[in-house]
């Protein structure tokens, strides 16, 4: 109950500046926390979707290897990858002496599914980045907000003590702690975000090795008919 009155008077006393800080804080905290939340419910699927790639290949052929493997990839990282590869790998090369209908008929066709196999690639990794740069710029910067807050809170707390003509420990020490709540909460919306920001590092850097690894695989069964390592 005292630390509430003291939270509330301090409030009422700060000025327009150290609220602005709070109220970034919190955005900060509610924006940092919603793509918490919304990437590990992603991160969950697409770990997920990544054990049916056993039984990608022990499919009859590419056509069902797809199709079974849509249900389970429900952010489409894995599936996309194959049914693109397999739509560059039946693009026919044009006759001899014929011109091609289009550059990816007049592409070789290794090359192609190489290209096609890249681009998918890179669109995944786009989106297994999103967030993560505002999840590393809260955390490295919601400490030195807070910081802030307490460091001007400090400040207007010791103008007022010696505008009012008598400097006791006691009129200083109870200003000072509450202004103290500023750093206090500057870190408290920065440490979810920065073990956030490492766990989803990881979990990326699995997810692309993977979906390499899978990619080399297509690969080789679409340009040689077999499958690398299996």
């Amino acid at each position: 109950m005292d630390q509430s009155l003291g939270l509330a008077r301090y409030w009422a006393q700060t000025d327009a500046i150290s609220h602005s800080v709070a109220y970034v804080l919190v955005l900060m905290s509610v924006v940092s926390w919603f793509y918490i939340l919304s990437k590990t419910w992603s991160s969950w699927r697409i770990r997920r979707s990544a054990a049916a790639l056993d039984d990608f290949w022990q499919a009859p052929t590419l056509e069902v290897a797809i199709a079974g493997i849509k249900p389970f990839d429900s952010e489409n990282v894995y599936s996309p990858l194959a049914s693109q590869a397999a739509d560059a790998a039946a693009i026919k090369p044009p006759a001899p002496g014929t011109p091609a209908a289009s550059l990816n008929a007049a592409s070789d066709p290794g090359e192609l599914i190489t290209r096609t196999l890249r681009r998918e690639i890179n669109r995944v990794s786009s989106r297994l980045e999103s967030g993560l740069t505002l999840l590393a710029s809260v955390g490295s910067t919601a400490p030195f907000v807070g910081l802030f807050g307490t460091v001007w809170g400090i400040y207007h707390a010791l103008e007022a003590v010696s505008s009012s003509g008598t400097i006791q420990i006691d009129k200083v020490a109870g200003p000072v702690g509450e202004a103290l709540i500023m750093t206090a909460l500057g870190l408290v919306v920065a440490i979810p975000s920065v073990l956030a920001y490492n766990a989803f590092t990881r979990v990326n850097r699995i997810t692309l090795a993977e979906l390499d690894a899978f990619a080399h695989d297509l690969h080789a069964y679409l340009t040689t008919g077999s499958r690398v390592g299996k």
